[in-house]
């Protein structure tokens, strides 16, 4: 999913060589994953009304449904 991510952000941003996707894996059913961009591109990532990071989350509720594992998405 990481990889997933990291190419669905590089087609968004201006400045891919400053995105860094971080996952974490809480347990065996939780998996978090920070989005670290660049000042100018978090507003992209982000959308208007924030339509943008929640299309992000749908796909990786989808995932997480089809895997049994529960997905939290956060930007900074």
């Amino acid at each position: 999913m990481k990889q997933v991510l990291e190419y669905i952000l590089t087609l968004i941003i201006q400045k891919p060589e400053d995105l860094v996707v971080t996952e974490t894996i809480i347990d065996d059913l939780n998996i978090q994953y920070l989005i670290t961009a660049n000042k100018d591109d978090v507003g992209k990532i982000i959308g208007k009304q924030g339509k943008i990071i929640q299309a992000i989350r749908n796909i990786a509720k989808i995932w997480a449904a089809k895997n049994n594992k529960q997905i939290r998405i956060d930007v900074s």
